[in-house]
């Protein structure tokens, strides 16, 4: 996946980073083949200087969406990177001490990024380029009151969750001959694989985002159950708050069931590639176990799973890897009790008029 390799020093800072910007992924990734890992933590460190640009409070949108352009230059190496690197290091006041390193060392980021194959640095680029351009879009109009409905929730976790889920199943049909022919297979369920892990985050945030004046929940489903978002509090009675919480529960376990499709469409032999998927789907499904059974939670931390819900998520894993229905068992196992819902896939049209795929309400 790669024409040269890229420095010592930059392989080992990107490892280095990693643990320290995501604790899922820092797990997850290297579970993979070695060069293939390489490359999907390069890309997630890039997601993630991203993220950071549209996560600074004291930048305006227009700013933003000119970082984030920028951006994208330097990864078609139409700006350079050092100037670039200079520019958003003295506008980030608010990320933390890791995120600003991270963005502080993005030439060595990009020393990876550049010795990769075109197809590998085209996949790349692709996601980045659709993450940055619908970002902001939701951005300028995000608020207390949360999206106007499902489908603006499922158009939001497309650019910051599905098109990575999108990359990553092209990703490994250039690690892979064998999942390069389940392609046509993969694809459909790789947006709800993506939306399945985010749909996790934003539950389990609600709180901490609504302290920094986001909501991105769905005001509609939230409305039908009597509850208005801009109003809820701690700590308080919000009449309908659970109810509509369970039906968003139920569409991110749906979504976590297409998840696991996907996942079994890896062929058994790629142990590491499932892990990598399997691990994260666990890891989901008890957190929203623990969301469901905590109506009255007021952080993430608080609907947080524990290290030994971690490790039991990873030995049942390794020891089940190949045996899909083994693994089904566990899945049903850890859901149980969990409301679930049909989600249908079909397409859905973002900001570049070009159709993905999601679910429908």
């Amino acid at each position: 996946m790669f024409d040269e390799r890229p420095s010592r020093e930059a392989v080992d800072f990107q490892n280095e980073i990693l643990g320290r910007v995501s604790r899922t992924f820092a797990l997850t990734i290297p579970e993979l083949p070695s060069e293939l890992g390489l490359v999907v933590g390069n890309a997630y460190l890039l997601c993630r200087i991203a993220d950071t640009i549209e996560d600074e409070p004291q930048l305006p949108a227009e700013r933003k969406s000119e970082f984030h352009r920028d951006l994208n230059r330097v990864l078609s190496g139409q700006e350079d990177v050092n100037a670039f690197t200079l520019r958003i290091s003295s506008a980030l006041r608010h990320a933390t001490a890791s995120e600003k390193e991270l963005v502080q060392q993005l030439p060595r980021v990009i020393q990876v990024t550049a010795s990769t194959q075109v197809a590998v640095r085209e996949t790349v680029v692709r996601c980045l380029r659709i993450m940055c351009e619908g970002m902001p879009f939701f951005q300028r109009t995000v608020s207390l009151q949360g999206l106007p409905n499902l489908d603006e929730l499922d158009r939001y976790c497309y650019y910051v969750a599905g098109v990575v889920g999108e990359m990553l199943t092209d990703l490994f049909c250039l690690h892979s001959d064998v999942i390069a022919a389940r392609r046509s297979q993969l694809m459909p369920l790789a947006v709800s694989f993506g939306q399945s892990l985010q749909m996790t985050n934003i539950l389990k945030d609600f709180w901490e985002d609504r302290a920094h004046g986001t909501c991105w929940l769905p005001r509609d489903v939230f409305a039908r159950a009597g509850c208005d978002l801009a109003t809820v509090q701690p700590n308080r009675p919000n009449p309908g708050f659970h109810p509509a919480m369970q039906q968003l529960v139920a569409v991110a376990m749906q979504h976590l069931n297409n998840a696991l499709s996907y996942s079994l469409l890896i062929p058994k032999k790629e142990t590491g590639i499932r892990r990598f998927c399997l691990w994260a789907i666990g890891f989901a499904v008890l957190s929203l176990r623990k969301l469901n059974q905590s109506p009255d939670f007021t952080s993430g931390k608080e609907v947080k799973i524990s290290r030994r819900a971690v490790r039991a998520v990873t030995r049942a894993v390794h020891f089940s890897v190949r045996n899909d229905l083994t693994l089904h068992w566990f899945f049903r196992l850890a859901s149980r009790g969990l409301p679930n819902r049909p989600v249908d896939l079909c397409p859905v049209t973002p900001l570049d008029g070009k159709p993905h795929w999601s679910q429908t309400d």
